[in-house]
């Protein structure tokens, strides 16, 4: 059997980590053989990482932790690293505002000794026209840079063989704040095996969005500055 660690970023959830918790637990548990469910506080305002803490409380398979405020890129890395340190077999990735389904990932996991990565594809999502318009506008920067076709790179529902991500995180630049995207990217120039699989991807369950179009314009003008940096070595 494979050990899976589940890594999810939270950063001023505590509307809807609750429910995140326990819909994820329920996965780790069914999925055993030493399963993980690894959130990471991204040094909350609020009391999310309290929260954590108290649901911890009679489950040994949920590991709270929390770190300094550094975004939701670096977040992420974090938990890919503690996962790959701590012996995960496959690490998933999802988000805290509660847009994925856990029951979804079942078919994820059934797929997952014939890809390197599988991807969850956001079809008829429900999150909004600004995060459908940098998801679009992102698609048509990564092949003007990086010169490969992506469907949907920054999808936060993703499946992936550890020993390849452990292989390759390694191009990313610590707390790289586009680090799936950068991911996506690095298996498509590498032709890694990846499978897209289109998923459901609700709005916000509670609480407020931290991204508005002022914000998208700034990451994104960094980003460029960024892909083009590292585009000279990931080849």
């Amino acid at each position: 059997m494979d050990k899976l660690y589940i890594i999810i970023p939270a950063y001023n959830e505590e509307e809807n980590i609750v429910g995140v918790i326990n819909e994820w637990y329920k996965v780790v548990e069914e999925a055993g053989n030493g399963s993980r469910l690894v959130i990471i506080d991204d040094g909350s305002k609020d009391k999310t990482f309290q929260i954590m803490q108290e649901a911890a409380v009679g489950r040994e398979a949920f590991i709270p932790l929390t770190k300094p405020n550094g975004g939701h890129g670096a977040t992420i890395l974090y938990g890919y690293h503690y996962a790959i340190k701590d012996g995960a077999d496959y690490i998933f990735q999802t988000d805290s505002d509660g847009q994925t389904l856990s029951t979804e990932f079942w078919e994820f996991w059934k797929n997952r000794k014939d890809y390197d990565m599988i991807i969850g594809h956001r079809k008829g999502r429900q999150d909004g026209f600004s995060r459908v318009f940098v998801t679009k506008t992102l698609k048509f920067v990564l092949r003007l840079v990086f010169h490969v076709s992506v469907k949907d790179a920054n999808t936060p529902f993703r499946l992936m063989e550890s020993q390849v991500l452990k292989e390759n995180i390694k191009l990313i630049p610590e707390n790289y704040n586009l680090s799936n995207v950068i991911i996506s990217v690095i298996y498509a120039k590498k032709h890694k095996k990846v499978k897209y699989i289109p998923i459901t991807f609700r709005p916000r369950q509670g609480g407020v969005n931290s991204i508005n179009m002022k914000k998208i314009f700034r990451i994104g003008k960094q980003a460029l500055k960024d892909f083009s940096a590292i585009s000279k070595y990931i080849g």
